[in-house]
Order: C-alpha cells, then sequence, then structure tokens
C-alpha cells in the first residue's frame, strides 16, 4: 500500500507539472487574443471550440454517461473553470497585462487548498500550510520587486479576483470527480455541461462584433481552445485526483514565474533577475509541501 500511495503521488507530481506548464501561457496568450478579438468571444468561443474536441473524445473512447450527482458536480466545475476563469481572465487583460495578472493568480493554489477543504474533506497538515506560506510570499515578493504590482486596486484587479476564486472551485471539484470519471473525462464532460451557455454568447460575441485578427491573433485563440481549456485539464484533473488537491495544487506556486517569463518572451514585457532567486524558493517549498502527509489521503484512481 504505501508503495502504491507514493507512486500515486508522484505521477500526481508529474502530471500537475505538466498542467501547470500548459497553464502558464494562458494569461499571456489571453493578453494576445483579446487585443483582437471581443473578449466574450475569446472567453466562450475557446469553449465551444474545447466542446467539440471533448465530444469527440468523448464518442471516439466510448465513455458512459455521468450519473445525476456527478452531472451537478460537473456544473459546479464548468461554472469555475469553463465560464469564470475564462470571462473574468479576458475581460481584465482587455486592460491590464498578463504579468499584472500573474500577481493575482498568485493566491490561486491557496484558494485551490481552501475549496479542496471545503469541498472534497481534504485536510493539510500544517506543515502544509506553512509551506505554503512561504511559497506564497516568495512569488508576492518577487512579483513586488519585479514591478509587476503598481497602483491601487482597479476593476480589472476585481475581475481577475473573481477569477481565481472560481478557478479554486473548479479545480477542487474538478480534482476530486477525476478520481471517479478521470481527467480527461472530467473537463470533456464539463465543456458539454456549458454548452447551453458559451454557445449562445459566443454567438452574440460574433454578431455584436465580427471576430478579425492575424495569424497572431488567431494562434493565441487557438491555444487557449486546445491547450488551456482542453488538453491542460487532462494532466491537471488527473494529478490532482492522484496526488491530493491541495498538494499537488501547490504547483502552481511556480505558475506566475513562467507566466512572466512568458510574457517577457512573447509581449516584451520586464522580468528582472530576481526570478532565479524566487524560483529557487518556490520549488523548494513545493518539495517540502509533497513531503507533508495529509490525514485525508486521496483515494486511489485508476482512470487518467
Amino acid at each position: 500500500m504505501p508503495s502504491t500511495v507514493t507512486a500515486d503521488r508522484v505521477a500526481g507530481l508529474a502530471l500537475g507539472a505538466v498542467g501547470v506548464l500548459a497553464f502558464s501561457m494562458s494569461l499571456p496568450m489571453t493578453r494576445i487574443a483579446v487585443q483582437q478579438l471581443d473578449p466574450w468571444f475569446v472567453a466562450f468561443g475557446r469553449a465551444v471550440g474545447a466542446a467539440l474536441l471533448a465530444l469527440a473524445y468523448l464518442r471516439f473512447t466510448g465513455a458512459p454517461r455521468p450519473s445525476r450527482d456527478q452531472w451537478r458536480r460537473l456544473a459546479v466545475v464548468a461554472l469555475g473553470v469553463v465560464v469564470g476563469f475564462p470571462l473574468f481572465t479576458s475581460l481584465a487583460l482587455t486592460t491590464q497585462t498578463s504579468a499584472h495578472g500573474a500577481v493575482v493568480n498568485t493566491v490561486l493554489p491557496a484558494m485551490t487548498a481552501i475549496f479542496a477543504v471545503l469541498r472534497a474533506g481534504e485536510r493539510p497538515p500544517p506543515a502544509f500550510w506553512a509551506a505554503g506560506t512561504v511559497g506564497l510570499l516568495a512569488v508576492l515578493g518577487f512579483l513586488v520587486t519585479s514591478g509587476a504590482v503598481r497602483g491601487a486596486l482597479t476593476v480589472a484587479d476585481l475581475f481577475l479576483l473573481a477569477a481565481v476564486v472560481l478557478c479554486g472551485l473548479g479545480y477542487a471539484e474538478g480534482g476530486a470527480l477525476s478520481r471517479e470519471l478521470g481527467g480527461a473525462r472530467t473537463i470533456c464532460w464539463a465543456l458539454l455541461v456549458a454548452l447551453p451557455v458559451t454557445v449562445p454568447v459566443t454567438i452574440a460575441a460574433a454578431v455584436a462584433r465580427p471576430p478579425h485578427a492575424d495569424t497572431t491573433g488567431w494562434t493565441a485563440f487557438g491555444y487557449l481552445t486546445a491547450i488551456s481549456m482542453f488538453l491542460g485539464f487532462f494532466a491537471w484533473y488527473a494529478g490532482l485526483a492522484r496526488g491530493g488537491i491541495a498538494q499537488v495544487g501547490q504547483i502552481q506556486l511556480a505558475q506566475p514565474v513562467l507566466t512572466l517569463g512568458w510574457s517577457a518572451l512573447l509581449l516584451g514585457e520586464t522580468v528582472t533577475p530576481a526570478s532565479i532567486g524566487a524560483a529557487l524558493v518556490v520549488l523548494a517549498c513545493v518539495v517540502l509541501i509533497q513531503r507533508t502527509r495529509a490525514s485525508t489521503p486521496a483515494p486511489a484512481v485508476g482512470k487518467v
């Protein structure tokens, strides 16, 4: 049994890292897309495109339909990661930089852990919270010294905070549900659950402002559709299910640093050398977090 638990945690950590890497480009890609496309079209259109991919996947794999209770929980997942996070980040990034978005996203691991306690019944030990807090402070310190935090709280910041809260909810609920459905099927069914909302909003946005973008804009939209809204969740939800939602969720502490790196490469936004020190501290905290043991371990799963 101990070896099985260890293997699950290692697999969860690896899958979670792949998910974080995929999601780390979401804010820069959203920033690029909303400069040319309507933010409502970006938020909901990517979900519609991902739902088409999800439908093909579910039919190809012959996935059984979820139970009534699972449909209800899938609606919570859809609210958080299919509708809430994409919408509020798209609205925020019409006026804010993706580097600034990374500042607010720093609290996402904490929100995921809180919802893991509230929704998934996990009980991380004190050492978990201590290491997570140090990692959070390290990233915040790095973001402040890098100049990413400037000025007073704005409407865009409120949008970003709403996005983080809803995303933490969607991550925790999806991670718990993935123990039953598997990571891939969880996001696929959630995308289909959201179609009654995402399709009409996408059509309305396209009619109000016909989508026009250059190759860069459509490439960013394509990344958000295929990776951020679809394939990235295959690894992420599977990782949360295997390694524990609260613990694997803390890998997101590295995401703001990665996002700033992508922002510098893709958008020319400034990143200071302090990122190296912050990254080392964050990685150390992630290692410490993975060495802690929850009092309520995540059940073993057999699906991906």
